[in-house]
């Protein structure tokens, strides 16, 4: 059997910092049935349904995606009844709604706008949400037509966390990021892991629950681009700061291929973190199937604390 992309970026041990998917809001639909390379618009759910969906949320900092529990996913008809999920992902205003529908249509009836925002009102008043009272969630991706990493690697994470009883294990469409499968993303707080395996998993969403942040293996936090992904999770190391609402990413200054990133963090403290865009060598393939190239990697140049000066009285 040929080397997959994963193997390749396992065994070349390309780092997976600032490489999470970028969203502010998660917005899950739950959709059994097997899926195309692009779920939304390739799987049971109504495709015309799923370009408006599309549409209505392009630009709004809200990214779609479907889910279904672990599992086999022959096609057993229409769900009777979908969960869908919210969640919000921006440090100071992180939350977590939930409810469940018969029709997927309603959802064209949310402002997009709004949720991006983080603003969870239209999604209890048009679909009868309410904050999630459950464990964190656990998003596996394994749609293996975008790549086969995912299927290989993703499906069995997912069915071994299911079967050991985790709650809150959902497999997902597509977090990007094939060559560093499986991955995973955690919700409500939107910190995305690579090379995933069921232990650390569990420590994860256990440090979830708790309000803290595992470092090892994370991909960085979907509320950020890339630079200020890898900048927050280099500040967390520097400094030994795992809590999640401690640190925010204030500003990002400059563009590719160099960034100076201001993190805060919640006490008052500030760092400004250099970033450099590189490219991964030797070439190697970003998913399974395509040619050699040289993935973009966020390298973190220096950390450096500064002083924040008090209002002069």
């Amino acid at each position: 059997m040929s080397s997959t992309c994963s193997t390749v970026a396992r065994e070349l041990d390309e780092p997976v910092a600032g490489t999470a998917a970028t969203a502010r809001t998660w917005l899950l639909l739950e959709q059994p049935g097997p899926w195309g390379a692009k779920a939304l618009t390739s799987s049971h759910l109504d495709p015309a349904l799923g370009r408006a969906l599309e549409a209505a949320a392009k630009g709004t900092g809200v990214r779609i995606a479907l889910v279904r529990r672990a599992g086999r996913h022959a096609d057993s008809g229409v769900p009777a009844l979908r969960r869908v999920y919210v969640a919000h992902t921006v440090p100071g205003n992180v939350w977590l709604h939930t409810t469940t529908l018969t029709d997927p249509g309603r959802l064209l009836g949310l402002d997009f706008a709004a949720l991006g925002r983080g603003e969870p009102g239209t999604f209890d008043a048009v679909l009868g949400g309410a904050v999630h009272e459950g464990d964190p969630l656990a998003l596996v991706c394994t749609n293996g037509k975008r790549d086969r990493c995912c299927a290989l690697l993703g499906r069995p994470l997912a069915a071994e966390l299911a079967a050991s009883g985790v709650e809150g294990v959902w497999e997902v469409t597509h977090l990007g990021g094939h060559r560093f499968a499986p991955t995973v993303l955690v919700l409500p707080y939107g910190y995305a892991y690579g090379r995933a395996e069921a232990h650390a998993v569990k420590e994860v969403l256990h440090g979830a629950q708790e309000g803290r942040i595992v470092v090892e293996g994370c991909r960085g936090r979907s509320a950020w681009e890339r630079p200020g992904q890898a900048a927050e999770l280099a500040v967390r190391r520097a400094v030994g700061e795992y809590g999640a609402a401690a640190l925010d990413v204030v500003t990002t200054e400059g563009a590719a291929p160099r960034w100076t990133v201001t993190v805060a963090h919640a006490d008052g403290r500030r760092w400004r973190v250099e970033v450099v865009q590189g490219a991964s060598q030797p070439p190697r393939p970003e998913s399974c199937g395509s040619a050699l190239g040289s993935p973009a990697r966020m390298d973190v140049v220096d950390v450096r604390e500064v002083t924040v000066s008090s209002p002069a009285r």
